[in-house]
């Protein structure tokens, strides 16, 4: 059973307020979803987010396959982090970690995801054909769409994506 980590930070000009703002708004993840992924919210975003929440929606990230996902908040503290984990999907395990804090001249996100692949030995081989390579081109495109919103700090450290 292997659980890949997927670690992605960005840098942005803005303050923990409009970073926190538009974290926990749920309708504004689609904003940062490619388009091509059909990402539509079924139920949840009526509110900010809240521990305890489920936000249910229909994503197609591969081959036109729809896919409905279901997520619970499970954690979250105030203009620091939240937690999102999969109840139902197209991962065998999915938690995914938001921080934020304040650095100089503005804020730095990072997103730690543990993640499973279903299917066993088949799943662990599509892995690095298929499915890194498209939460890498998830991760590009929201880098790039934050930078559209909110500008950029150049540093060395404006946006990495590891994975192990």
């Amino acid at each position: 059973m292997k659980i890949y980590t997927l670690k992605a930070k960005q840098n942005l000009p803005i303050s923990i307020e409009k970073a926190w703002d538009f974290l926990i708004n749920p309708k504004n993840l689609k904003v940062i979803t490619p388009d091509y992924m059909g990402f539509e919210i079924l139920s949840g975003d009526e509110r900010t987010m809240y521990s305890g929440q489920i936000i249910q929606y229909i994503v197609t990230p591969i081959a036109g396959i729809k896919n409905k996902w279901v997520t619970e908040i499970t954690h979250i503290k105030d203009k620091e982090y939240f937690v999102d984990e999969q109840r139902f999907g197209p991962y065998a395990l999915w938690h995914h970690t938001h921080f934020i804090k304040e650095i100089p001249n503005g804020i730095e996100m990072e997103d730690v995801i543990h993640y499973k692949i279903p299917f066993g030995i088949i799943g662990q081989c599509i892995h690095p054909l298929i499915i890194r390579p498209k939460l890498k081109e998830i991760f590009e495109y929201r880098k790039k769409k934050l930078i559209e919103l909110f500008g950029s700090i150049d540093t060395e450290t404006t946006h990495q994506i590891t994975f192990a």
